[in-house]
């Protein structure tokens, strides 16, 4: 996938926006080509410059950024010069997916392996050690908890951990947790 189209990817954006949420996004969306200064980047975006650096610092601790520094000889400044490494994205993104895909299975197998009440009043979960503990009553107001249905919860994990196993090419055998 081209530089251009990773940008104009929304799943790709929407990825970029949770890293560096909504101050840092426009040091993510628009990279510049070659290296650039943290200083150059807030006067070209017109951002304040903690921000810019905050969204850099980010982007390299996910492996999108990198740095090299230079020493003024006169002043003994340093400066960053940073350049985008997006390449990576696509492989991030798929590391992404198969945390998701174990956290829903180790989810989905809590859901199987428990017995929950509910409050209606409250809306207040247990499981059924918890109630049988308080008798079967909310110990916030005292009302009685009632067996709790998660039939639709589990069958909406199952068509999720399907499609994301699909999408992954993963069969259940091959799972990574």
């Amino acid at each position: 996938m081209a530089f251009e189209e990773l940008l104009e990817d929304p799943v790709i954006q929407k990825y970029l926006h949770e890293l560096v949420g909504p101050k840092g996004m426009p040091v993510a969306a628009a990279p510049p080509d070659g290296e650039v200064t943290d200083e150059e980047l807030a006067e070209e975006l017109g951002l304040e410059l903690n921000d810019v650096r905050r969204a850099l610092f980010i982007l390299y601790e996910n492996d999108l950024a990198s740095y090299r520094r230079l020493r003024d000889e006169d002043s003994g400044w340093l400066t960053y010069l940073w350049t985008f490494e997006y390449d990576k994205i696509p492989e991030q993104l798929e590391e992404e997916m198969h945390r998701l895909l174990a956290a829903l299975e180790g989810r989905h197998e809590y859901e199987l392996q428990n017995e929950f009440y509910l409050c209606e009043q409250c809306g207040i979960r247990f499981e059924f050690d918890e109630a049988m503990e308080f008798g079967f009553e909310c110990p916030q107001c005292g009302s009685s908890v009632e067996p709790m249905e998660n039939t639709r919860l589990l069958d909406a994990m199952e068509g999720r951990i399907e499609a994301l196993r699909d999408e992954l090419n993963v069969d259940t055998a091959q799972v990574e947790v």
